[in-house]
């Protein structure tokens, strides 16, 4: 993730446009390389480079998630962070469909909207605490104890690296010293994985990640075996 990340800001209203830059440039050091609200201005705004878009959701004349999809259709592949009022469950689950790697609502405390951005920079997916419950229910198809659908699509490459190397059986220190990262790196991102499939142990990740690559329903119990005997014998 770059020292100083570049963000492309993208509300239709003034007044946010202008706090919000100065929130993010004065305090926290962001370089705001421009705040506009239409998208001919975020496609010029584009061509400098910006590592993150930080975007409204209800805009006129194009809504955010309209503009996002039509970036995405346009080849664009930088890293959408939805800003929002709306605490909608439809709203949460449209944007990630569009292609946005985390949604924050506009009364959380700027503390926690900085360390939010900085996540979705470093490759995670990240939503308003609030809304997470909301998350788990939409993976879910809200059928209780229904297992989480197409969860998986939540993953970065690097998570669903770390998740392959798990469903082998490999520890976290084999699989720091396959990736060529840290001990604690590993770690971190087995956590983040498990809260994003809201799943209690790696096993039951990984085994998911299996069914998801099309191993036989017959094996799971074999796999499950084999990983949790290949994990005890490498820590």
């Amino acid at each position: 993730m770059p020292e100083e990340l570049k963000i492309a800001l993208v509300d239709d209203q003034s007044l946010c446009r202008r706090g919000l830059s100065e929130l993010l440039t004065r305090c926290y050091g962001f370089n705001v390389l421009g705040a506009v609200g239409t998208i001919e201005d975020l496609r010029a705004l584009i061509k400098e480079q910006p590592d993150l878009l930080v975007m409204d959701l209800r805009m006129k004349p194009m809504d955010g998630l309209a503009m996002l999809e039509q970036l995405r259709k346009e080849g664009c592949t930088i890293p959408a962070v939805v800003l929002t009022m709306s605490d909608s469950e439809t709203d949460l689950g449209n944007a990630i469909r569009a292609g946005a790697r985390g949604y924050l609502l506009k009364d959380m405390a700027p503390e926690e909207v900085v360390d939010a951005i900085r996540r979705v920079a470093a490759g995670e997916l990240v939503v308003a605490p609030t809304m997470t419950v909301k998350m788990i229910d939409m993976l879910r198809g809200d059928q209780p104890g229904q297992e989480p659908k197409n969860s998986l699509k939540l993953l970065t490459e690097r998570e669903r690296e770390i998740l392959q190397l798990l469903s082998r059986g490999e520890s976290n220190k084999a699989i720091a010293q396959t990736l060529k990262i840290s001990y604690d790196t590993v770690k971190q991102h087995v956590r983040h994985i498990l809260n994003k499939l809201n799943l209690s142990s790696r096993v039951k990740a990984a085994v998911l990640f299996a069914k998801e690559q099309g191993m036989p329903e017959d094996s799971e119990s074999l796999s499950n075996k084999h990983i949790e005997s290949k994990q005890q014998s490498s820590k």
